[in-house]
């Protein structure tokens, strides 16, 4: 085939996928359209002007402070940085717990082989819901007081008023972080220092802890797939066996691991949904409470959905890139 043929195929390829793209928009507006349409025609009040009103609710916590006084479609962006705000560390804690517990599943010592293969068995076998309300009750119930916070690492305090950690601050010119403000126990509780509700420490705890059972059977099955003779071969250069992990096994396991992985965050992003149980303001208790002010369910609803499709693209467009770098690495 020739060059020329090769790049017309290519571009009618692409012509195709715009088409399906705009076909699925243009019925996706239109289906969205006929629905308002009916709802006024039924006397309910419908649209997407509410955006535009006051909200009539504040927010607890966010990066983005936010009042009753401002639009509601300020709430639904406070609400979306606080989902991406509690996914994205989730995300990291899970990768890198669900790494090495993978790899401990497959640890030669019986006693960390077995830790390890009960953390999977339980926790992925336990509904997620049930393990954000358990740890919200141990977090209400269990901890000291805020007077009387558990030291758990140099600077890091925890207690039921949630968990305080260094954090970087900028100087006097402002600018850029300078240096890390650490906090300090005081008669009357913690100050400085970065304060961490308990919903939302409870919310990233819970799926950090879940999503790591999963990811750790990913990672399992990933470095399996790896045939022994690769294994044979840096024994043969006298790799020690973490040096085998590293540098043998590992980044040919990772064109087994990436795409499961993908589907894992995909899945990480929308179960942080579930954080409107234990009472952290996200993007869905944001759009539950603006229903219960207004009404407008169904375009509460449609924003969800839109919201949740726009994350998942992106952790899919970002993933799919990684993956076809991993997979022409691992094929030189």
């Amino acid at each position: 085939m020739s060059r020329q043929a090769s790049r017309r195929g290519a571009w009618l390829a692409w012509l195709v996928q715009a088409l399906l793209v705009l076909a699925v928009v243009a019925g996706a507006v239109w289906v969205g359209n006929h629905a308002l349409e009916v709802l006024r025609a039924r006397g309910v009040r419908s649209g997407f002007d509410f955006l535009t009103e006051p909200a009539g609710f504040s927010i607890s916590e966010g990066w983005l402070d936010f009042d009753a006084s401002q639009p509601s479609w300020r709430a639904f962006l406070a609400g979306l940085i606080n989902t991406v705000r509690a996914a994205v560390p989730a995300a990291i804690f899970a990768v890198v717990l669900g790494t090495l517990i993978g790899i401990g599943r497959l640890a030669p010592h019986v006693l960390v082989r077995g830790i390890c293969t009960a953390y999977v068995e339980l926790l992925r076998n336990v509904p997620l819901l049930v393990q954000l309300l358990m740890l919200a009750f141990a977090m209400a119930n269990l901890l000291p007081d805020p007077t009387e916070p558990v030291h758990l690492l140099p600077g890091v305090w925890l207690s039921k008023g949630g968990l305080s950690v260094p954090w970087p601050v900028a100087g006097e010119g402002g600018g850029w972080p300078t240096h890390f403000e650490w906090p300090e126990r005081g008669d009357f509780g913690v100050s400085g220092g970065a304060a961490l509700s308990p919903e939302y420490v409870t919310i990233v705890a819970g799926l950090s802890l879940y999503s790591a059972a999963f990811v750790a059977e990913i990672v399992r099955a990933g470095i399996l797939s790896v045939s022994q003779g690769q294994v044979l071969a840096g024994e043969a250069l006298g790799l020690s066996p973490v040096q085998q992990l590293r540098i043998v096994i590992l980044p040919q396991a990772l064109r087994v691991i990436v795409p499961s992985l993908t589907n894992q965050l995909l899945s990480l992003t929308k179960n942080s949904s579930l954080a409107v149980a234990v009472g952290y303001p996200e993007l869905v208790s944001v759009a539950n409470t603006t229903i219960g002010s207004n009404g407008r369910a169904f375009e509460c609803i449609a924003i969800i959905m839109a919201v949740y499709l726009l994350l998942s693209l992106v952790i899919s467009f970002g993933m799919n890139r990684y993956n076809a770098r991993v997979a022409l690495r691992g094929w030189r």
